[in-house]
């Protein structure tokens, strides 16, 4: 009997156990958040999906968020405005598609910043987020900055004659943003702004004869490498941000335990996202190695490419924007927190 009765106790408490609902790690309202993507998924919405997956988990299923891509609720274009119109919960958006929208984040199209260090890069961008003039840019459109897209390096790919040197790059049709393509203007290049989508079919079109994207991802997920026949492999003239903001009217009626769980979630968005970068250059490298030709500059030549489109670049930027926002501090900002991050980071 008593043997028995043991058992039935063991099997009663083994069914009470499955039967008990998991109770969610951050308990909360049921909410659906839409975010606005063009393009498909890539490197640069991974740590963004981490986040849609993780949110899930901890709240069972109550806050849910969904990356929407291609396009489906705005054009790459208009993001922001979507925003400002309260159609979605967030969005990606890049600075150079609409440098009027964003001026104070134009300031990481420059050239030549500090950013080649991964870590550091992550250090910066995370702290220049909350710069007040930053912030004061996405408020314009009802946002709140998240996370930067920490967007890579850039590098060039391009058809015809590849450019041996700094002379040859006089009158190539360069697809380059911000500051990167006034850079390629002190070259001799005409800057093109085309969106990343219309890229390649530009290329096939004959409009175009290079583009400069976040080495090797980008290129490889608009397709550029299908229609380049060189490209750079140490150029790194600079990079641009393609970051993630929040509707600033959603993200305020969150819950604080919401709010604090996506707060938390930023270095994980941001590792995961350029762990995706790093694996996509495993691939991407020895496709690039075996079907276009290899650029690599010597030192004397990125020296002068540097003095040329580096310094006066920032200048002119710093003095075009002066009477909107506090541009030298901007760009100050950046350096000091470059300089804090290799301190730190040793």
């Amino acid at each position: 009997m008593r043997r028995k009765f043991l058992a039935i106790a063991a099997a009663t408490a083994a069914f009470i156990g499955c039967a008990a609902p998991t109770l969610a790690a951050v308990d909360g309202p049921t909410l659906f958040w839409k975010l606005s993507m063009w393009g498909n998924p890539r490197a640069l919405s991974a740590g963004m999906e981490r986040l849609a997956e993780k949110v899930a988990e901890e709240t069972d299923g109550k806050f849910r968020i969904k990356i929407f891509y291609g396009g489906q609720l705005s054009k790459s274009r208009e993001n922001l405005d979507g925003l400002k119109l309260n159609a979605f919960e967030g969005a990606a958006f890049c600075n150079f598609y609409h440098p009027g929208k964003n001026p104070a984040f134009m300031v990481f199209s420059l050239p030549f910043l500090p950013l080649g260090d991964p870590r550091v890069d992550k250090y910066v961008r995370s702290r220049m987020m909350s710069h007040p003039a930053l912030v004061a840019d996405m408020a314009k459109w009802n946002a709140v900055p998240y996370v930067s897209g920490l967007l890579p390096q850039y590098e060039i790919l391009g058809k015809g004659e590849p450019p041996l040197k700094l002379s040859d790059w006089s009158g190539l049709r360069v697809r380059a943003g911000g500051g990167l393509g006034a850079a390629m203007e002190r070259l001799g290049a005409v800057r093109q702004t085309l969106p990343a989508g219309e890229t390649s079919t530009a290329f096939q079109r004959g409009a175009l004869d290079a583009a400069a994207f976040p080495y090797t991802y980008a290129h490889v997920a608009f397709k550029i490498s299908d229609e380049a026949d060189w490209y750079t492999s140490n150029l790194t003239p600079g990079t641009s941000e393609c970051g993630w903001v929040f509707n600033k009217t959603a993200y305020a009626k969150l819950p604080k335990q919401y709010q604090d769980l996506l707060t938390g979630m930023r270095d994980e968005v941001m590792d995961v996202t350029q762990a995706a970068y790093a694996e996509e250059d495993k691939k991407n490298l020895p496709m690039f190695e075996k079907t276009m030709t290899k650029i690599t500059y010597d030192e004397a030549t990125l020296a002068e490419f540097r003095k040329v489109a580096g310094k006066p670049v920032w200048d002119e930027w710093i003095a075009e924007n002066k009477d909107k926002f506090d541009a030298q501090g901007v760009f100050d900002a950046v350096w000091a927190y470059a300089k804090e991050a290799e301190a730190t980071l040793k």
